[in-house]
């Protein structure tokens, strides 16, 4: 499989698109050293977020390396943020600006459109699926973008990122009074928190939160170091992981409980 899936009953979906590790061997021969290190990855989300199934949450979370393409990209690789650095659908550096492919083996246009095929849209297509799914039972549906990022990246932002970073398209992907529940758990707790800061949601925040169709959707941008180590080899860290997982609980049943309050979209 190309993810991995679970169905929950409740009306929330926890996506964890740069959770995915795997790199297929034909691609990671074209490589370099630093691209084989996976520094970018979104370490350990689903251990981290493994209660959420326990709470009845559906959960889904990519297998394979965002180096190979990056699930939270559109498929005609737009820039997200418009003026600002990024990297795209299918990337040729890392965060810290290294190469990821050996000389003359970047892919083509004939490549990224097979990735696009082959490794980004069974992800959508799940994604999409069980979106479609919850939405029937439920009438709403809350789509919880999870992701992590290391707290000092100079490529990206200055100085040290909130430990929280909500995104909601800049308040278009998810009706207000969801994201307020939310955010205010967070604001209460010890964790600094930031709301459509340098990270106002990605492609599937944007694309498939559509509170006017009963779609809601979040996308929390957390530090790192809140749960792991954020130098290799980026170690779990299940004390600090005990830190912030009762918050992120919160957080979950608060989303799902406003939905089912909310009653099906009209």
């Amino acid at each position: 499989m190309d993810f991995h899936f679970t169905a929950g009953t409740l009306p929330l979906l926890v996506s964890m698109p740069h959770a995915g590790t795997e790199i297929p061997a034909d691609i990671a021969a074209t490589m370099t050293p630093a691209a084989l290190r996976k520094a970018d990855t979104d370490w350990h989300l689903p251990e981290l977020y493994a209660f959420a199934r326990e709470l009845g949450a559906s959960t889904i979370a990519g297998r394979w390396s965002r180096y190979v393409i990056d699930l939270n990209r559109p498929p005609e690789d737009t820039n997200l943020y418009p003026g600002l650095d990024t990297t795209g659908l299918c990337p040729l550096d890392t965060f810290a600006r290294e190469p990821l492919y050996q000389p003359g083996h970047a892919p083509d246009d004939d490549e990224v459109q097979r990735r696009l095929a082959r490794y980004w849209q069974p992800y959508h297509a799940q994604l999409r699926g069980e979106l479609d799914r919850l939405l029937h039972l439920h009438g709403r549906v809350v789509l919880w973008e999870a992701h992590s990022i290391a707290s000092v990246v100079p490529r990206f932002f200055e100085g040290r990122l909130p430990d929280l970073n909500f995104g909601t398209a800049g308040g278009t992907s998810c009706a207000p009074g969801l994201a307020d529940a939310v955010t205010a758990l967070a604001r209460a707790s010890a964790y600094t928190v930031a709301v459509n800061g340098r990270f106002k949601g990605g492609h599937i925040t944007r694309h498939y939160g559509r509170p006017e169709q009963g779609i809601h959707a979040l996308q929390l941008e957390m530090c790192q170091d809140t749960y792991m180590d954020e130098a290799p080899p980026f170690a779990y860290r299940p004390d600090r992981a005990a830190q912030v997982q009762p918050l992120l609980g919160r957080m979950l049943r608060a989303a799902a409980e406003w939905t089912a309050a909310a009653g099906p979209a009209t």
